[in-house]
């Protein structure tokens, strides 16, 4: 794999740079595009769907608590959309509330992952991230 493209729905300054820091570790490249809120996040794949020369992301990591439109919002939004369906998302958030948890596995979210605060543990699971999707896994993006 060249490169591995990851679509960042984050607002939290702090998680986007502890996680920014994280991808950068990783043996494989990572090409990462944050978008701060729910709304600019389902604009910037609406772009993509329209947009001739597509560059998909091949993973996307998204927060529930954003701003405007929630991660459940932009999950349901991706899932029902023909050209955006098929890629993975992991839900990466603070929120351990279960029906947190089974809302999103019912709109189809591949993982969910409770953030740390620690960078160490945020590290660790972007290394788990790595092995899984890039190491065992087939994106459907690298076909």
């Amino acid at each position: 794999m060249n490169e591995l493209r990851i679509l960042l729905v984050e607002d939290n300054e702090g998680d986007i740079f502890m996680i920014s820091e994280a991808l950068g570790e990783l043996s494989v490249p990572v090409k990462l595009v944050n978008q701060k809120d729910g709304q600019l996040a389902i604009e910037y794949l609406s772009g993509l769907v329209h947009c001739e020369a597509r560059a998909f992301p091949d993973l996307i990591l998204l927060d529930i608590n954003l701003p405007k439109k929630n991660g459940h919002e932009v999950l349901q939004f991706i899932k029902s959309h023909d050209q955006l369906k098929h890629i993975p998302v992991i839900m990466l958030t603070t929120s351990a509330a279960p029906e947190d948890v089974l809302f999103a596995y019912q709109n189809y979210a591949s993982s969910y992952v409770t953030k740390s605060s620690s960078e160490n543990d945020l590290s660790k699971v972007m290394e788990l991230v790595e092995d899984f999707w890039v190491n065992l896994a087939r994106l459907p993006s690298r076909h």
